[in-house]
């Protein structure tokens, strides 16, 4: 077999591709409730706790005052339940856990995208806040997705996925779900596909879920290695949705 050869254009094709996705993939499509909407306190399968408002979640999440050595933006990120859909069907989870959503309507979600200054790997991140039952099942969703799917495909995106790997628990926060896997990128179906490796993990602590997804760009210095998520970033969001909730 001949070796893929990377042209130019088609490398920018592919990351104008993939940017647009990132950005609209965190964006909810569906009829939700009220950013504002009212707290919720509800116990479900042992998870316990307040659902946190958008203005909780403001005060939540990470700056660079937070996070050392990055540079963290807002992006959209809207409370309705993703429409996003896979094929099979099963695998949808995932397809929405790449934008950092769910099937789940939020109580309120907030989203930021963090750069390293220092050309090291990066991320977004939505953070939701749902009613306790929901952010248990926002998470056994995406766990029990990621277990079956092996190779699927975004419909609405049109990119198809293969080499889905569930990771160990990486062990943050209430409960938390690691995946890598590899989106196929091409501008036709003539051609053969870029490999863009991607990963996602995804915490619940109490009833907040934070979603972190990161793909490594094909022409950058990383564009075969595994994507992964810094533990910096994860463990910095995490201390400082903890001690929001610790004090409320």
């Amino acid at each position: 077999m001949g070796k893929t050869v990377i042209r130019p254009s088609r490398v920018g094709s592919t990351i104008a591709m993939l940017m647009t996705f990132s950005t609209l993939a965190a964006c909810g499509s569906g009829q939700g409730a009220p950013a504002g909407a009212a707290p919720e306190e509800t116990t479900t399968a042992g998870v316990q706790g307040k659902s946190l408002n958008k203005a909780d979640l403001e005060r939540a999440v990470i700056t660079e005052t937070d996070l050392d050595g990055y540079e963290v933006n807002p992006i959209l990120a809207g409370p309705s339940a993703s429409r996003r859909t896979a094929d099979p069907a099963a695998c949808t989870p995932v397809v929405q856990a790449l934008g950092g959503s769910s099937g789940f309507t939020a109580t309120a979600r907030t989203g930021r995208v963090i750069f390293s200054k220092k050309h090291g790997p990066g991320a977004s991140m939505i953070l939701s806040s749902h009613s306790a039952g929901d952010a248990a099942r926002v998470i056994d969703a995406f766990r029990t997705a990621a277990e079956r799917c092996k190779t699927f495909k975004d419909i609405r995106a049109d990119f198809r996925y293969d080499d889905a790997d569930l990771r160990p628990d990486p062990g943050y926060g209430d409960e938390s779900v690691s995946l890598r896997l590899t989106q196929l990128a091409a501008d036709s179906a003539d051609e053969d596909p870029v490999r863009v490796p991607f990963a996602v993990v995804a915490v619940r602590q109490g009833t907040t879920v934070a979603m972190f997804y990161a793909f490594n760009l094909p022409a950058g210095p990383r564009g075969k290695e595994p994507a992964v998520i810094p533990e910096a970033i994860v463990k910095a969001q995490l201390n400082k949705l903890g001690k929001l909730t610790d004090s409320k």
